[in-house]
């Protein structure tokens, strides 16, 4: 049976009282290791003990057991709880019986239109969603579906408090991905074998940061997470890859074995992600450059769940930090998201660069008019072992500049600093940097 601490039944009754204020569908924004999966079932446990019926939404099925597990040993009747994956239930809405709440797992989702197909059909029922990151990748804000945010203690408080682990954070100083197609707001899954996104040798960096401890390692794609998998390997180093595709008795071996230390690195591309329950570890090694700061957080946090003693050590090698901070950076949160300029803005088609004359020409392009070269549809992963990561700290992101107006920023430390200058909280330069084109 869980207890939740002070922090927590404190947002347990910030979001009972947005309803008793007259909001239909509030949304938890709390960071990654607060304690999510418990707040959520002391909600539903209060709810269904007045015979509230409750719909609890995920979006992917590897979550369900794990939630179901979580409610059962927090006491909550199941008889009044539906939890389903939402592209299931959006073609058998008239099969369930109609609830009093829905509550939505990782609600950055929400704005999708099977969500939204399913709020519609349930126009009549309170919604609660919950996330870390109340925005969705394209910028958009969720006002569309939630009418108030209620807002959670920061990743920093969580540290001096004991409840998240304090991290070092290493990275290489300088990273370029304009060359990286760009779908849906994310960098395209296929064109992260482009060459040189993984910078330093993983291996020899791995061994010179943290050597001997558990690490999850985050990849670009299923065919390097195997590659990398087996380069540990045949270093003595056990580590096996994961990925959807594996069968669940295996899946849950695996993780047994990690758990136990029987595996030491556990490589796969986005599984261990959103929601996905693993066993505590204090190494990350991200090797997926992404524009989705949802991602980056679930992904950079996975190592800070707490331990008397423990630092975290966060290996990014693809400079995702210089695009969203590091994970403690105090974030603005708004139900508005980005403006329409912001949105547009990054929308924007930039050109690539040819690799041979460094040539700036349009994307439509595949032989260089320039020179020649002619572009690979895909290209092998490839390591630039000559760099080595430094650690990054809060103070690289905070030295003081002059700079009168935030448009002559030329890149996001300077666009961070015009912000504390300004008296903006930092979170706010992630907005500017993207009008400015810096991430």
């Amino acid at each position: 049976m869980y207890k939740l601490y002070p922090h927590q039944e404190e947002l347990v009754q910030e979001a009972k009282n947005s309803f008793r204020k007259g909001f239909k569908s509030p949304c938890i924004v709390s960071p990654c290791g607060s304690g999510k999966s418990v707040i959520i079932a002391d909600i539903v446990k209060s709810a269904t003990e007045k015979n509230n019926r409750v719909l609890f939404l995920i979006h992917r099925k590897e979550l369900k057991d794990q939630i179901i597990e979580t409610f059962k040993n927090y006491g909550v009747d199941m008889s009044f709880v539906d939890v389903y994956m939402v592209q299931t239930l959006v073609n058998k809405l008239d099969k369930i019986e109609r609830p009093n709440l829905i509550i939505t797992d990782e609600n950055h989702h929400a704005l999708a239109k099977t969500y939204k197909k399913i709020y519609d059909y349930f126009s009549s029922c309170l919604k609660l969603g919950f996330t870390a990151t109340p925005i969705r990748l394209n910028g958009v804000g969720l006002s569309d579906v939630n009418d108030a945010l209620v807002i959670g203690k920061s990743v920093n408080w969580l540290i001096q408090n004991n409840f998240l682990a304090n991290f070092r954070y290493f990275a290489p100083e300088i990273i370029n991905t304009h060359n990286l197609k760009v779908t849906h707001g994310d960098y395209k899954v296929s064109d992260l074998t482009m060459n040189r996104i993984i910078y330093s040798d993983v291996l020899k960096t791995y061994e010179r940061l943290a050597k001997g401890k558990k690490a999850i390692c985050y990849c670009p794609n299923v065919e390097f997470s195997k590659k990398i998998a087996n380069e540990f390997s045949e270093s003595n180093i056990k580590a096996i890859h994961l990925d959807a595709k594996t069968e669940k008795k295996e899946r849950e071996s695996i993780i047994k074995d990690f758990r136990e230390g029987k595996i030491q690195i556990l490589c796969n591309v986005d599984l261990i992600g959103e929601g996905f329950d693993v066993p505590d570890c204090e190494v990350v090694i991200l090797l997926r450059p992404t524009k989705s700061l949802s991602l980056f957080i679930q992904q950079s946090m996975r190592s800070m769940r707490y331990r008397p003693n423990k630092t975290a050590t966060i290996i990014d090698c693809v400079g995702n930090v210089e695009r969203f901070g590091l994970p403690n950076l105090e974030r603005e949160w708004s139900l508005e998201g980005e403006t329409k300029e912001q949105r547009e803005s990054k929308l924007q088609d930039n050109p690539k660069t040819c690799p041979e004359c460094f040539a700036a020409i349009d994307k439509k392009y595949l032989i260089c008019p320039c020179c020649g070269f002619e572009f690979r549809a895909e290209q092998e992963v490839e390591i630039d072992t000559s760099v080595e990561l430094k650690e990054i700290k809060e103070n690289d992101f905070s030295f003081r500049l002059n700079t009168k107006d935030w448009k002559e920023c030329k890149n996001m430390k300077e666009l961070r600093n015009w912000c504390i200058d300004n008296n903006y909280k930092p979170g706010r330069a992630y907005y500017l940097g993207k009008i400015l084109k810096l991430i």
